[in-house]
């Protein structure tokens, strides 16, 4: 399986990850980080397709992205 991983504590909320993954399998967290901000997630990690879309448009290069 493909792994996405993203450094919440450093991740600043922006959501730019949200609206570029073309498989709409990252989201904003309910939980907040020490910055104060709601964190990007990865809600359903199976359906990952590694297109790096996500770690591509992130401006703070908090996520990375394996393929399998």
């Amino acid at each position: 399986m493909n792994k996405v991983t993203i450094d919440q504590s450093k991740c600043k909320g922006c959501g730019l990850c949200v609206e570029a993954c073309p498989k709409k399998i990252i989201r904003l967290s309910d939980k907040l980080n020490r910055k104060g901000v709601n964190p990007a997630e990865v809600f359903e990690p199976e359906k990952c397709i590694a297109c790096a879309f996500c770690a591509t448009m992130c401006p703070d290069c908090v996520i990375r992205v394996e393929k399998e």
